[in-house]
């Protein structure tokens, strides 16, 4: 089987796992540190500042309480996204507000936003969806106009660039994860990246269940035996061998690109010639691919996703619209026209990071055979839209 998702670890993650044990500090440590500060380094300016998390989840937790969403408060969010956010905005006791995404970025829709804004509105959740980023120049515009604090949920797009600009250097507040699946696995994790030092302090404590211990002090493998709480807190913060196997990872960050972006634009060509399917419309240049999605007919995604596991090729489905599940279905929402469509006909085909190319050759090849075989059965499958 060839699986949808595959981490890339090698020797240098092993040993790396294997120093931090060693070194007998599992807490948040030196590695952590070193993590945050490669982060940083990439990530080239002095006008932010990154924490390391236990989880994304985590970080889009804290970035809802940095922006002082709570009761009462109302965040947009796109539909099409990971049921990570809107849980997110459940735990802070705020209002979901549903909003459709564009049909060819598959980003919010800022046009469908501006329609849902009210005088209850905090703040918006942006997501990157894969390997095409938001219009973040626009999403800066529409925060000035409403007045609202934005998150940027970069979870697909760590190394990636926006005109230049690296993703998490220009955003209000910015989240990634680094989960097993991500392009960069701490095994799991998250960073946060905010704009000040308050609200980097406020990070450090809501990540150590609200404790005023210096991070300066565990990041030298120790820990403060006296301190204050004055905020309730989470158990949020990275551990020491997690953050150790990102730094492995962290430098392989260009190597991770190049073979990921190589795999899609094979992918974007050999699919080019099957009507049925939609790629994504990039060229994938300064992106980080995260998955590699296609967009099939409804009728057929189901059963092409039957066919190409029964021929040795896994498949994912990221996702399924927030609207769609009973916790949110009665949630505040616009119209949710191309959600509902794209929700039905996305579809992930396998992406990994040093992918053997003709691993891809085979997945497209087994989509071809899928769509020849309905065509000649006489059931042609619509084609791709104007």
């Amino acid at each position: 089987m060839i699986p949808v998702f595959k981490p890339l670890i090698e020797k240098e993650e092993i040993d790396a796992s294997r120093e931090s044990l060693e070194m007998g500090w599992l807490g948040m440590g030196s590695y952590v540190s070193g993590f945050e500060n490669k982060v940083k380094e990439i990530l080239g300016t002095e006008e932010r500042y990154v924490a390391a998390l236990s989880t994304g989840t985590a970080g889009l937790h804290v970035a809802l309480l940095i922006a002082g969403v709570g009761p009462g408060d109302e965040v947009i969010v796109s539909s099409f996204n990971c049921s990570a956010d809107f849980q997110a905005i459940s735990w802070v006791g705020a209002e979901i507000v549903f909003c459709d995404c564009l049909d060819d970025t598959l980003a919010i829709d800022m046009k469908q936003a501006a329609k849902l804004v009210t005088p209850k509105t905090k703040a918006i959740i942006v997501m990157d969806y894969d390997c095409i980023l938001c219009d973040h120049d626009e999403i800066a515009e529409f925060a000035a106009t409403h007045k609202l604090r934005v998150i940027h949920d970069a979870a697909h797009s760590f190394g990636s660039k926006y005109k230049g600009k690296p993703v998490g250097s220009f955003s209000d507040i910015c989240v990634f994860s680094h989960d097993p699946v991500k392009t960069i696995t701490c095994l799991d994790g998250g960073t946060i990246v905010v704009k000040t030092r308050e609200e980097l302090a406020m990070v450090h404590e809501l990540r150590l269940l609200g404790m005023q211990q210096p991070a300066s002090v565990m990041y030298q493998n120790q820990r403060a035996w006296t301190f204050d709480v004055e905020r309730v807190g989470y158990r949020y913060h990275m551990l020491n061998m997690h953050a150790a196997i990102g730094l492995a990872q962290l430098s392989k960050l260009a190597l991770i690109a190049s073979s990921r972006r190589d795999a899609c634009i094979k992918y974007n060509a050999l699919l080019a010639g099957v009507t049925q399917v939609r790629t994504p419309l990039t060229d994938f240049a300064d992106v980080t691919p995260f998955l590699y999605y296609i967009r099939v007919p409804a009728e057929d995604r189901d059963d092409l996703r039957k066919f190409l596991k029964e021929n040795g090729v896994d498949t994912g489905i990221h996702w399924q619209p927030g609207h769609w599940f009973s916790l949110w279905k009665n949630c505040r929402a616009g119209d949710l026209s191309v959600t509902d469509r794209v929700g039905n006909e996305i579809l992930s085909l396998p992406l990994h990071s040093r992918m053997d190319l003709a691993l891809v050759d085979e997945v497209c090849r087994q989509i071809g055979l899928y769509f020849a075989g309905k065509a000649v059965a006489g059931t042609p499958a619509a084609g791709k839209p104007a």
